[in-house]
C-alpha cells in the first residue's frame, strides 16, 4: 500500500509535508527544497515562513509531482499547485476596480427588495470603505502627485482637486440614505394589501345578481296591482238586475 503524504499550508504561513516517513519520500523532499524535521512530534519537512508565496507554490508543486512519479499518494491543495491554479480573469481585461463595480451594478439590478439594494449599494457608499471613497481619495492623490512632479502643471492638479470635490458632494448627497432604501418597496406593499382587503370586503357587501332580480320581480307585480285607499284590490262590481 503506497504511502500518502500531505503537503499543505498552515496558518502560521509556512508549507509542511507529513507523512514522508521513509528515506525516499524524505530524500525526495529535502531535493525539493523542504527542510527536515526530527523531534519528538516525529519526522516532518517544512518550508521556512519568510519563502516567497509563489517560490511556496512551485516547491510543493514539483515535490508533489516527484513523489507522485515514485508512487506515492500525495494530497496537494489547489492553492499549491501550479497546473490546478489560474488566474483570474477580469471581464474588463487590466482594469480589475471597473469589473468589480461592474458585479455591484449587476447586484443592485437584482436586489428583490429595498434591503438587499441597501446592501448592494453599501458597496459605493460606506464612509471608509465604500467605492466613493476610494474614488474620491485616489482623485486627490493624483492632484496632489501632479503638483509633486510638475510644480508648472498646477491647472491640472487642480482639475483633479475640483474632481475629488465633486465626487465628495457626491457623497453627502447621499449620507444617511440607507433607512431610506431599506423602506423602499414596503409602502406600496403595504397599499397593495390594503386595496385587496378592500376589493374583498366590497364583493362581501356587494348585492348579488339574483337578489337584484328579486327586487325588480317585486316592484313589477306591485305596478301590475293597484292599490285602493283602504290598502286591498278593488273587487268586481256586481251585475245590475
Amino acid at each position: 500500500m503506497p504511502t500518502s503524504i500531505t503537503i499543505t499550508s498552515e496558518f502560521s504561513g509556512s508549507v509542511v509535508a507529513k507523512g514522508a516517513t521513509d528515506d525516499l519520500s524524505a530524500q525526495l523532499l529535502r531535493h525539493a527544497g523542504f527542510k527536515q524535521i526530527d523531534d519528538w512530534h516525529g519526522r516532518r519537512h517544512r518550508l521556512p515562513t519568510t519563502t516567497p508565496l509563489a517560490d511556496q507554490v512551485a516547491i510543493a508543486t514539483h515535490a508533489a509531482e516527484m513523489l507522485r512519479a515514485a508512487r506515492y499518494d500525495v494530497t496537494l491543495p489547489p492553492s499549491l499547485d501550479t497546473a490546478r491554479m489560474s488566474p483570474p480573469v477580469h471581464a474588463l481585461g487590466p482594469y480589475a476596480a471597473g469589473a468589480e463595480l461592474l458585479s455591484i451594478t449587476d447586484q443592485i439590478r437584482a436586489a428583490e427588495d429595498g434591503a438587499s439594494l441597501q446592501r448592494a449599494v453599501d458597496h459605493l457608499l460606506h464612509p471608509e470603505h465604500g467605492a466613493l471613497e476610494r474614488v474620491r481619495e485616489a482623485l486627490e492623490a493624483a492632484g496632489e502627485q501632479v503638483n509633486d512632479l510638475d510644480d508648472e502643471a498646477y491647472a491640472l492638479a487642480d482639475r483633479f482637486g475640483f474632481a475629488s470635490e465633486f465626487v465628495s458632494s457626491a457623497q453627502s448627497e447621499l449620507v444617511d440614505s440607507e433607512a431610506e432604501l431599506r423602506r423602499v418597496g414596503t409602502s406600496s406593499t403595504s397599499c397593495s394589501a390594503e386595496r385587496t382587503v378592500r376589493d374583498h370586503r366590497g364583493a362581501a357587501l356587494a348585492t348579488s345578481p339574483a337578489a337584484n332580480q328579486a327586487k325588480v320581480s317585486s316592484a313589477s307585480s306591485s305596478q301590475t296591482a293597484p292599490l285602493t285607499t283602504t290598502g286591498h284590490p278593488p273587487r268586481a262590481s256586481a251585475p245590475r238586475r
